[in-house]
């Protein structure tokens, strides 16, 4: 089954491919390579903001990550016309806003590593950064980055 083919059959929607919001191209290709610049998690047209640890818990940090990396998608279909253009997922960094003592980044981006196993299979396994920072652009739970 081709990946759009699985995101149909999930039963998943593809927000509109997010504007940049500054001086910056959400995507850029270099050879067969795609660079994704970070993406914030809006949902339902709604910027998810909070910090984990004090305003959110794991399954909505969670949330968040399946958010961005959804974002992150758009961006990429608007550029390649398909995600079925998509051969594997290299890399993802993953931010979360946090509290000082909260442990668990990981775990958030667990949310958005799942998605994209579930959607691109053994090719959407990747390396991957998880950090926990004090803050992240408009208050965002997360910001994912992918290559």
């Amino acid at each position: 089954m081709s990946t759009e083919q699985t995101i149909a059959a999930l039963n998943i929607t593809l927000p509109p491919a997010p504007a940049p919001a500054g001086n910056y191209l959400p995507v850029v290709q270099s050879g067969n390579l795609l660079h994704c610049s970070g993406t914030l998690p809006v949902a339902d047209g709604s910027l998810v903001t909070g910090k984990l640890g004090r305003d959110l818990d794991i399954p909505a940090g969670q949330a968040a990550a399946r958010a961005c990396v959804l974002n992150a998608l758009a961006n990429i279909r608007a550029h390649t016309g398909s995600l079925d253009h998509v051969a594997r997922i290299v890399s993802l960094t993953g931010y979360v806003n946090a509290t000082p003592d909260f442990p668990d980044a990981p775990a958030v981006i667990n949310g958005a590593s799942d998605l994209l196993v579930a959607l691109f299979g053994e090719n959407g396994k990747h390396a991957r950064a998880a950090v926990a920072v004090a803050n992240l652009p408009k208050n965002a739970a997360v910001e994912i980055a992918l290559l």
